[in-house]
């Protein structure tokens, strides 16, 4: 149903709540990346935060250094001018405040880009499991029909 039209009406019962399976568990694995982007756009606000209270009176002060999200070490603020950012993947670079706010800035803005995109393919997904749905439903209908019509054929002829 991503990009291509199909026939759901020539499907059957079984082919369509297949199709419905498929498609929910790619909405469900659409929406983690979805939620794992929010949180990304959050630590980048965070970090920005953070970033704006570091001051040059800030030197020489002691602070806990994140080596983990749940493991710190001690440590002193040597020059409140540059900072150590993560570039990815376990890479650093020493920049400048400005410099380190720039750089979040443009990884935020990547990330809302990122999550704008992945939101349209959640909205269509769901209309395509909406449609699906429309489909089994009509399908189930039909099927009733034709047992009902059996039944008045079978007792019209007994």
């Amino acid at each position: 149903m991503s990009g291509n039209s199909i026939d759901l009406d020539n499907m059957s019962l079984d082919q369509l709540n297949q199709l419905k399976s498929s498609e929910e568990s790619r909405l469900q694995a659409i929406s983690n990346h979805y939620a794992t982007l929010r949180a990304s756009a959050s630590k980048f606000q965070q970090a920005k935060t953070a970033l704006s209270q570091i001051s040059p009176a800030h030197d020489g002060k002691d602070i806990m250094i994140p080596l983990t999200e749940s493991l710190y070490v001690p440590g002193k603020i040597r020059e409140p001018s540059k900072v150590m950012v993560e570039l990815g993947t376990g890479f650093y670079a020493e920049k400048s405040t400005k410099d380190a706010h720039a750089f979040l800035d443009r990884k935020t803005k990547l990330v809302d880009v990122n999550s704008e995109n992945v939101m349209e393919a959640i909205t269509v997904t769901k209309r395509n499991v909406n449609s699906l749905d429309v489909a089994i439903q009509g399908k189930l209908i039909e099927i009733k029909a034709r047992q009902e019509g059996m039944k008045v054929r079978a007792s019209e002829q007994a």
